[in-house]
């Protein structure tokens, strides 16, 4: 930046050249005194010897940082996963005359966040990885987060008053994609020590937060920083995180470690940073601990999942003040979709009605709404105070389980909060819609094709060239614009019958066109 761009330039740069001057004017002071004391020496016996240097005796200074990481350390562990990977085997298919050679496809990253990764033809990879993890409860209770132990075939603990290699099995009691949280549990054999968490809602940007955690696995690792900001939103279509942002280092390994304010509580589980080398740039984020509570105690209950309220509504994330003129309201929500089949559908709501209330409360906005809405259990009943066309109305809703509404944009989630097994067709593939998101980022236009999720080896699809992450737009002249239509087309193929797939490939845009892949059915 420009030191003259702007005031705080204007003042900053005459302070540094002040200090530089100042540094080199003592350092000629001082070399002078030196340079003095050097020629008095030269009259002096050689026989003369030098002062040994001592340590002075301790010193305590400042002690707060010390203290809280002393009290917290002991309730931080080092959290070790083993899980196995299977890939798919990655094959070039098709081609034209522009095709220029099997190199790295710029969309793997895109297609490894949906299925997992790029694979390849080996057998399976024994995966290792490590995180952190805070014990909140003196039976074994510790919190961390769900990306730490997500998929993980083996969960080991190490505690910190364990002598090295000592590792504790570690089970996993629940997990919620919301917030990216999970709970595990080792068997202890007496009481541990416990965090004591805080209210992250007392927090300002600007208090100072210490980050404990095992960064590239060095355990017991304390950092610094200040609260930067609060309620940051980083993640697409995730309403339940919003994080504190620090920049106390956080490195790989720290995530799920805490962030804890001055007074030794935990206000936030270290949960994500921002970057673009994988390693600390000075922007961290931590799930608030008001938030960790709710989950936390809904996991370790029967169901061992987080049920949130919902009732089948979308409006936009961000809230724009021409929404609000052109609907002619002054505040609430508008509504952008309604799903069919759900509460709001069932009771009457449309698109470009406004909520305005829930049970006679005034909600100002989408957060609002969510948190009101999400709060309540499902089959609990509201009253929606909503505007249509400049007249206020009401409307009696029956608030649904969420995970069973978005089951497919929260990752296929069945009731029991496990991803649902992928219904295999006689085709040997899995196929799933296209979101919206996919769409943008395939180039295809929204809602049409299915792509595919996975392939079985020797099947019939892999026999014609079909991979992971390849849309499926027709087969055999028929349109494919959803898993149903997916699903009909192939139950009405038989054996011996030819089969034509019209396919845009992994990576391809549209100026790159679609390909057949074609064979006949065994």
């Amino acid at each position: 930046m420009d030191p003259h761009a702007s005031g705080f330039g204007t003042r900053w740069k005459p302070a540094y050249t002040l200090t530089i001057l100042a540094t080199l004017t003592l350092g000629i002071l001082i070399g002078t005194v030196i340079s003095k004391g050097v020629r008095g020496q030269e009259n002096k016996k050689s026989s003369d010897s030098a002062t040994p240097l001592t340590i002075p005796s301790p010193q305590q200074l400042s002690n707060q940082f010390s203290q809280i990481a002393k009290q917290l350390e002991p309730t931080v562990v080092n959290i070790n996963t083993e899980s196995t990977i299977k890939p798919s085997p990655r094959r070039r298919r098709g081609g034209s005359d522009q095709d220029g050679g099997d190199d790295q496809n710029p969309f793997d990253d895109f297609f490894d966040r949906f299925f997992g990764g790029p694979g390849a033809n080996q057998g399976p990879i024994r995966e290792r990885s490590l995180g952190s993890g805070v014990i909140v409860d003196s039976k074994g209770y510790i919190v961390t987060n769900r990306h730490v132990v997500e998929k993980a075939d083996r969960i080991r603990v190490r505690i910190d008053e364990d002598p090295p290699g000592v590792l504790h099995d570690a089970k996993l009691i629940g997990a919620d994609q919301e917030t990216d949280l999970a709970v595990i549990k080792i068997d202890a054999e007496k009481p541990l020590p416990v965090a004591k968490l805080g209210n992250s809602e007392s927090m300002q940007v600007g208090d100072w937060v210490l980050a404990v955690g095992s960064p590239f696995g060095l355990s017991e690792t304390v950092t610094a920083g200040i609260v930067s900001a609060k309620g940051r939103n980083i993640v697409p279509n995730r309403q339940f995180q919003s994080f504190i942002q620090t920049d106390a280092a956080i490195n790989p390994g720290n995530s799920g470690g805490p962030l804890v304010n001055m007074a030794g509580e935990v206000i936030g589980i270290n949960t994500a940073i921002l970057t673009d080398t994988n390693a600390y740039a000075g922007v961290g984020f931590a799930l608030p601990s008001n938030t960790v509570v709710a989950v936390y105690n809904q996991l370790i209950g029967p169901d061992h999942r987080v049920a949130r309220g919902s009732i089948g509504i979308e409006f936009a994330a961000q809230e724009n003040p021409a929404i609000a003129r052109v609907y002619g309201v002054n505040s609430g929500v508008t509504i952008s979709n309604v799903i069919a089949g759900t509460p709001a559908d069932q009771a009457g709501l449309r698109v470009g009605d406004t909520i305005v209330s829930v049970d006679g409360k005034t909600v100002k906005n989408g957060d609002e709404l969510v948190a009101n809405i999400a709060g309540r259990k499902p089959g609990t009943k509201v009253t929606l105070g909503f505007v249509r066309n400049g007249k206020k109305q009401e409307a009696a809703v029956t608030v649904t389980d969420r995970a069973k509404l978005f089951s497919a944009r929260l990752g296929e989630e069945d009731e029991a909060g496990e991803p649902a097994a992928p219904k295999e067709s006689k085709l040997g593939l899995n196929v799933r819609a296209v979101t919206n998101e996919m769409a943008d980022r395939l180039d295809i236009a929204a809602g049409k094709g299915v792509i595919v999720q996975d392939v079985k080896p020797g099947a019939f699809a892999d026999d014609v060239g079909l991979a992971r992450g390849d849309v499926i737009l027709e087969i055999n002249k028929q349109a494919v614009n959803s898993e149903d239509d997916f699903n009909h087309v192939a139950a009405t193929l038989k054996s011996g019958q030819d089969v034509v797939f019209l396919v845009r490939q992994r990576g391809a845009g549209r100026q790159e066109g679609t390909i057949f892949l074609a064979g006949t059915l065994p």
